[in-house]
């Protein structure tokens, strides 16, 4: 009996349903299905219940995992179908395409990244829709077979056959199909009764008359590379054809519905929609339902579809369930059509040993991988909640970003993080990857820790690494990252790198305690990179351009908040030092009090410098006067200097800039300086207002709404100026823009 060849479409329901229907009507006694043969010892894994699709089977060089390919299976998909028909049947199954050692082998770099299956430049399903006259080769598939229930095995081989006969062959095509037509010759010497499962566009190669010896010449020659298989979960986002994968569909959510809905299908899919939109609060009845049903079976008469298909039920929901509102209509597409779905794979599923210790760390923390992305909320001071954050950022330090640390915390604690968690399907070959530094994810993550802070070029890099050692409890990589650290310190002498790396250290000196993590040694570099700074800093402030300034103050902003973080002085350690119950996490210590000193007096001395840039000159007062080392009365003295007659007005403007760069409430509390101030502004010449305009913007711009009108309040009611008289509004001159503020508003005011 000679073989009886399915061809199929990858991932379509209607070709995975008369498989199904095929394979019990005439049982074959043995199966042959398109794919890696590598893989064949992994069939059996189809039968085990904790293998749920989407899955993938993954292919990798095990000397450079990058190097690696992923085979895709949805529940809809045919070839998956007859797998799984097959190990429920004892039917023997192979595998039979071109194997994936050879095109490892021959194929690409190891920068190259990870190909998803064979990719097939033409595309038959397209051909054949604009052959029937159908602009959306999807919409085809589905009147043509999803919709009909029918096998149409025969008709599709001979539209396959057709067209090839008029397309031009791709090498790599002809070279796979070499290899299946010789796996069919040694299979039919054992076996009478075969089915082959393969895509429909190879089904004319596989009955074309080639002789043996063609084939052989062919594949004579090839290499083979060591390649190891396994299956790894996937998700329906990533299997849609907009992701990037060759043999995709749009809506995997849809062919998932399509599949296992059984009768009913528009109807459920709508109550479906429904719900998703009832979970955000959008309110939909059943008689929405009903509508957009029978209005979806409408649209299917008039545009003569055997069933309604996603065309119709998405635009009835959109103009019955959604208002027309196209948001609501892409909650629904994101939810359902592609939908959301992750698969799974067995606990003893055979895999690199970083693989199963995570799933450990992920089991022993109640941490499941989801493909949906969802923020999670942390308390350090929960033991679950800390081994959950440092499982995060350990995976993080291997290159495995499985959740990304919101910025901007709830709570006002270092007690409180925040995670937004996403599971990708290309987070396996990482893992893989990463395999190659460590068997755990705390060996893995010490490696590449350890490693990175050998390579570091900066300083900056490796005082990242210190943060990293603190977040990720990597107690191990701590000594050879402080090592570095120390190392790379000593031969910088920018002095902007110097104070870029102090925040970080004094984060990690000051919230050690709250991650109970041993920083023996911080202290001593970080005590000895401020010296350095304290040393340097009144060198470089000498003859600094506008940028150079600002960078400068920035820095010079930095270091202070840092310097206050480190002896427990400051509104930083008042607000952020606290635990929710507001407690000090950590007291300032003898060690903090003398730094701050040192730092203090380094900058009481560099704003005495002559010629030093306004800007600075602003800011280092203002920071003094905060930490009560300038009383009002000389910084009032210290401000007229910059804005006394015949001082440039951008030098004064970027004195005022940088004392006001803390905010304006002081202004509001300080008459005699408001006054200063304003008869400063009120005393610019004319043609140099212009120039400081833009500084100006920028200082009043940033202060907050209600100090703003605080102090425009105290400059109206005459709190600015000694003389200043209560405002009078001139309505004559206020008349004045009413027609051309009409003319902006549309209409007449009077």
């Amino acid at each position: 009996m000679p073989e009886r060849l399915y061809g199929i479409r990858h991932h379509g329901p209607g070709s995975a349903r008369a498989v199904l229907r095929e394979l019990e009507r005439r049982r074959p006694s043995v199966l042959l299905v398109e794919g890696p043969p590598e893989a064949d010892d992994l069939v059996g894994w189809v039968a085990d219940p904790g293998l749920k699709p989407p899955v993938a089977l993954l292919g990798y060089a095990p000397d450079d995992p990058r190097r690696s390919a992923f085979w895709p299976f949805a529940v809809f998909s045919p070839e998956w179908q007859a797998i799984r028909w097959a190990v429920r049947h004892e039917v023997p199954v192979r595998f039979f395409d071109l194997p994936y050692a050879y095109r490892l082998a021959d194929d690409g770099t190891a920068d190259s990244p990870p190909a998803e299956g064979p990719v097939r430049p033409a595309d038959p399903i397209g051909e054949l829709a604009r052959a029937a006259g159908y602009d959306d080769p999807e919409r085809w598939w589905e009147d043509v077979v999803e919709h009909r229930g029918m096998p149409a095995f025969a008709a599709i081989a001979e539209a396959m056959t057709a067209i090839r006969e008029t397309s031009t062959e791709d090498p790599e095509d002809l070279v796979r199909e070499a290899h299946m037509r010789t796996v069919l010759r040694e299979v039919r010497r054992t076996h009478d009764d075969i089915a082959v499962v393969c895509g429909a566009w190879h089904v004319p190669a596989l009955t074309r008359k080639v002789t043996a010896k063609d084939d052989a010449a062919l594949l004579k020659g090839r290499r083979k590379a060591k390649v190891a298989f396994t299956w790894v979960p996937w998700t329906y986002g990533r299997l849609a054809s907009w992701s990037g994968y060759g043999a995709g569909v749009r809506s995997p959510g849809w062919y998932h519905h399509l599949f296992t809905a059984g009768g009913d299908v528009v109807p459920r899919w709508l109550v479906d929609a429904a719900g998703v939109l009832r979970a955000e609060g959008m309110p939909t009845s059943s008689a929405h339902i009903i509508e957009a049903t029978r209005l979806a079976e409408a649209l299917a008469g008039l545009r003569g579809r055997p069933l309604a298909g996603l065309a119709e039920v998405t635009e009835a929901a959109e103009a019955v369930m959604c208002d027309g509102e196209p948001l609501r209509v892409e909650l629904i597409g994101r939810r359902l059509i592609v939908g959301e779905r992750l698969g799974g794979v067995p606990d003893d599923m055979p895999a690199v040993p970083l693989a199963k210790d995570l799933a450990a760390r992920q089991r022993a923390v109640r941490l499941k991988p989801e493909a949906l992305e969802r923020v999670l909320e942390l308390d350090l001071r929960r033991d679950i909640d800390l081994a959950r954050s440092r499982l995060l950022h350990r995976m993080r330090a291997i290159g495995v970003p499985w959740g990304e640390p919101e910025t901007a915390r709830r709570g006002t604690g270092t007690f409180r993080e925040q995670w937004r968690l996403r599971w990708l399907p290309d987070f396996a070959v990482r893992l893989v990857e990463g395999s190659m530094h460590g068997t755990t994810v705390a060996a893995a993550a010490t490696t590449k820790v350890t490693d990175a802070a050998r390579k570091a070029a900066s300083l900056g890099d490796v005082t990242a690494l210190v943060e990293v050692c603190l977040l990720a409890d990597l107690a191990d990589a701590f000594p050879p990252v402080l090592a570095a650290l120390d190392a790379r310190a000593a031969v910088d002498a920018d002095i902007t790198h110097l104070m870029a790396a102090i925040p970080a250290l004094a984060r990690a000196l000051r919230y050690g305690d709250v991650r109970r993590t041993d920083l023996a040694g911080l202290a001593t570099v970080t005590a000895s990179l401020l010296t350095r700074v304290c040393a340097g800093l009144p060198a470089a402030v000498g003859s600094l351009s506008d940028e150079a300034a600002q960078e400068l103050r920035d820095r010079v902003d930095d270091v202070h908040r840092a310097v206050s973080l480190l002896s427990g002085d400051g509104d930083s350690t008042r607000d952020d030092a606290r635990d929710d119950d507001g407690d000090r996490s950590r007291d300032g210590d003898g060690d903090g009090e003398d730094l701050r000193e040192r730092w203090l007096s380094t900058l009481a001395a560099v704003s005495r410098r002559p010629g030093l840039h306004g800007l600075l000159a602003g800011r280092l007062t203002r920071l003094l006067l905060d930490a009560g080392r300038l009383d009002s009365a000389e910084v009032r003295r210290r401000l007229r200097l910059p804005l006394t007659v015949g001082t440039p007005p951008a030098h004064g403007a970027a004195w005022v800039e940088g004392f006001l760069s803390g905010g304006g409430l002081l202004l509001v509390h300080d008459d005699a300086l408001l006054e200063l101030i304003d008869g400063w502004l009120a005393d610019i010449p004319a043609d140099g207002f212009d120039d400081v305009l833009p500084l100006l913007r920028r200082t009043f711009g940033a202060f907050a709404t209600g100090e703003r009108r605080a102090i425009g309040e105290r400059i109206a009611g005459g709190a600015g100026s000694a003389t200043a008289e209560p405002l009078v509004l001139d309505h004559d001159r206020a008349a004045l823009v009413l027609p051309t503020l009409g003319t902006l508003l549309g209409r007449e005011i009077r």
